[in-house]
């Protein structure tokens, strides 16, 4: 999920020369945010910071992991301040609806295992035959082998159409004598076993499937210390993001590339009180399982993306709330494949947070040539704990590209509070604001963001009187939205007109964009 911190980072260049170093007798002189780092060889300019080439680079960084949606340490930080999990789930997953499962069973490949040779106390069934308590069962392509006992002799060979046993009872939540076992190791799962795509894989009800993720993804002991929301919260997304996988085209396994997954010898009775307690509960966003992506710590700030950017105040629980890294001038030059370093710097960032936010853009010089890289992947060169860093000593202030932000953001009302209020408001409505935040992100971004013709959004969006819309006014012009109509833009002379001729109330809400 997060990466530890690489023994090197490298920044980049501030300025350019127009002489050689060589020719006026200096070591090659490192830049880091528009401050000289000069060799020892050689004075430095007035009010610059002396280092020499092999020295260190200094981080200031906030939150582990990439920060999109659900921060793991935000969520147990909100759950002891008493949000509920619906309402950490809305304020990480802006614009998303509650929704209930609709298809339960999933399949789950198991990297670990090469072999199905199982048993269960309780006995099993395989081709629509059952097996007796005490016998196992091995798979070979469609045949089943039943016998008398893991290592036992054969008692009877059975054809199966699809190579999978199962346990008498493939309901979700039955009990530990029901959970199919490898013989030898006891390793114990839930629901079926069997071959798919030439693997051995685990069929269950997805919410059997949450019990086995939730204490390789969470803390467990968050139960007992006021953090059982945050573990709800976690079981709704861990299900989602299968879900959204699935309908996706993405097969599912057991490691970190899907969620980690442990079967039964990976459960935890505090997670699964709350894989209980949320059965069958998903997000929705446009009517679809939502992609629920989640970190451990946003740092303060989620990164948006799929969901608007939100401030964090529950993260400041996280033991990597704030960090640093000293990282070497050689192995950043190493790491970027420029040689020896000449400058290093953060040159697009999002504005969210301290440190002018996360690194969007970094530049790296040296004297091999120029390489300019996203934040995320300036993170997977150095090992960094997330893409939010900042250059110690760096004068020159990156570029701002803001991503869509939430109404969580900057100390407005939350997601979850918001929505809260409108129903008081207008009956029903947090479901139409939902669906309102998702389109307006969508259109926002179609149309290139902050920087594009409607720019800055101004103040939270405003519920019309007679509740089916929604609207958002913009620096330039405005979004609206309905169900029946999706979200338009009206910027400029376009938006004058439309009000001039009497706007919502005459014309109704706009069926097509109008930019100029």
């Amino acid at each position: 999920m997060t990466g530890w911190l690489a023994p090197g980072v490298r920044p980049r260049h501030a300025r350019r020369r127009a002489w050689s170093w060589a020719s006026i007798g200096l070591a090659p002189a490192l830049l880091i945010g528009g401050i000289a780092v000069a060799g020892s060889q050689g004075p430095t300019d007035v009010g610059n910071v002396e280092l020499s080439v092999g020295s260190t680079v200094t981080l200031i960084g906030h939150g582990h992991g990439h920060g999109r949606g659900l921060g793991q340490w935000g969520a147990y930080g909100y759950a002891r301040k008493g949000w509920s999990a619906n309402q950490i789930l809305r304020h990480y997953y802006g614009g998303t609806t509650a929704g209930k499962v609709d298809r339960p069973e999933i399949l789950v490949k198991l990297t670990q295992q090469s072999s199905v040779n199982v048993h269960a106390d309780a006995g099993m069934r395989v081709g629509g035959q059952p097996v007796a308590p005490g016998q196992a069962v091995s798979l070979s392509g469609n045949t089943a082998t039943i016998l008398s006992g893991c290592g036992g002799g054969a008692v009877r060979t059975v054809r199966v159409p699809q190579p999978f046993v199962e346990p008498i009872n493939m309901g979700p939540s039955r009990p530990p004598a029901e959970f199919l076992k490898f013989c030898g190791s006891n390793t114990a799962y839930r629901g079926a076993l069997g071959y798919d795509g030439g693997g051995v894989a685990n069929k269950l009800h997805v919410d059997d499937y949450v019990k086995g993720v939730i204490p390789r993804e969470s803390v467990p002991a968050w139960g007992d210390s006021g953090g059982m929301e945050a573990l709800k919260a976690q079981a709704v997304a861990a299900r989602t993001y299968a879900l959204a996988a699935i309908a996706g085209g993405k097969k599912i396994d057991d490691t970190q590339n899907s969620q980690v997954y442990g079967g039964v010898s990976g459960e935890d009775p505090r997670t699964n009180k709350a894989a209980d307690a949320t059965a069958g509960q998903i997000r929705l966003q446009n009517g679809r399982p939502a992609f629920t992506e989640f970190s451990a710590s946003t740092g303060g700030y989620t990164a948006g993306g799929r969901f608007p950017a939100v401030a964090d105040a529950g993260d400041s629980a996280s033991p990597n709330h704030n960090w640093t890294a000293e990282v070497s001038a050689g192995s950043i030059g190493s790491a970027f494949g420029v040689g020896a370093l000449r400058s290093f710097e953060v040159i697009e960032a999002n504005g969210l947070g301290p440190e002018n936010g996360r690194a969007i853009k970094v530049r790296a010089v040296g004297s091999a040539g120029t390489v300019e890289t996203t934040g995320e992947e300036a993170r997977t060169k150095l090992g960094l704990k997330s893409s939010w860093f900042a250059i110690k000593g760096q004068t020159t202030r990156p570029k701002i590209v803001t991503p869509p932000t939430g109404p969580g953001a900057g100390g407005s009302l939350d997601f979850g509070s918001l929505n809260q209020l409108v129903d008081q408001v207008v009956p029903g409505a947090s479901q139409l604001l939902s669906l309102a935040t998702d389109a307006m992100n969508g259109k926002v971004g179609d149309l290139g963001g902050i920087t594009g013709p409607l720019g800055k959004a101004l103040g939270l969006p405003a519920l019309t009187l007679d509740g089916t819309g929604v609207t958002q006014l913009f620096e330039q012009g405005m979004l609206f939205f309905t169900r029946q109509t999706g979200a338009h833009a009206l910027v400029g002379a376009g938006l004058a007109r439309y009000q001039a001729r009497g706007g919502i109330a005459v014309l109704g809400f706009p069926t097509r964009d109008v930019l100029r």
